[in-house]
């Protein structure tokens, strides 16, 4: 459901300064409903899934380092929706790749827009059950260690420092839908 604002916002002018290979930056000068001009920062990054899989007992999780952050991570399993695929596609592929996990099931938990001060960007949280394993096909900037944490132990893993968004959004919401 889209809302209607409250008032107007005219977009007045929108410009894109750079753009990399992961995302692209820019602002849109905005008129204010005091009639005020202001430009608001953006950086836009395609959609993501991340994925809650389970083996029944055991999450799946991944372990990597991420250079932005300077450390090393136990997250959810999560990438870019490649053009012309649904989060649960994307999923089930990331899922696949990353972990060497095909899901006999996959299923959207919720999507979303993140951090909608600053990022154009959507989340799809997607729950994949039923795993077999297959062979792994990672990116060639994807060095990852693949583990399972209890079910009943992964919040508060994923708590512990580094914590990651998606991956508490991700089991909170799943725990939320009586999934875990």
């Amino acid at each position: 459901m889209t809302r209607e604002p409250a008032h107007e916002w005219p977009v007045v002018e929108s410009e894109r300064e750079y753009e990399t290979g992961w995302y692209t930056g820019g602002y849109d000068r905005v008129r204010q409903p005091d009639g005020s001009e202001k430009d608001y920062y953006w950086a836009e990054l395609p959609d993501a899934a991340v994925v809650v899989a389970t083996t029944g007992d055991e999450l799946v999780m991944v372990d990597q380092y991420r250079p932005t952050i300077r450390e090393q991570c136990l997250e959810l399993p999560a990438g870019i929706v490649e053009d012309n695929e649904s989060y649960t596609t994307a999923g089930a592929r990331e899922l696949r790749e990353e972990t060497g996990f095909e899901a006999a099931g996959v299923s959207l938990i919720e999507a979303f827009s993140c951090s909608t001060g600053v990022l154009r960007h959507r989340r799809g949280i997607v729950f994949a059950e039923g795993l077999e394993p297959v062979d792994r096909e990672l990116d060639d900037n994807e060095f990852l260690s693949v583990t399972t944490v209890p079910i009943d132990e992964a919040l508060q893993v994923a708590r512990r420092e580094p914590a990651n968004d998606a991956t508490i959004e991700g089991i909170l919401l799943a725990q939320a839908d009586g999934l875990l």
